[in-house]
């Protein structure tokens, strides 16, 4: 499937991604009757290598954490807020 990224308008914003899987931000500017209620579940992770080295970026950044790391075998995760008050995880994949 091809999409013209060109073609889409603001408030949606596509980030770009190497496989058939996009993701897609949308604020919900053209819709009057939308509130906006952060979610306490997560709605995505980002994957890195080192989960220690992530863990302190979003620490010395003063940025929310509401899930310590948690490490099963060589798996870990932990979870934090964005500026909006939704809850994301960052795991090592």
């Amino acid at each position: 499937m091809s999409r013209n990224n060109d073609s889409v308008e603001s408030p949606v914003y596509n980030i770009p991604v190497t496989s058939e899987t996009g993701l897609t931000l949308d604020d919900h500017t053209f819709d009057p009757n939308f509130i906006f209620k952060p979610s306490n579940n997560v709605l995505f992770n980002f994957y890195v290598k080192d989960i220690d080295e992530a863990y302190q970026f979003i620490k010395s950044n003063n940025i929310a954490i509401v899930k310590e790391i948690e490490r099963i075998g060589n798996f870990a995760y932990f979870n934090f807020q964005d500026p909006d008050g939704n809850v994301l995880m960052i795991c090592n994949g």
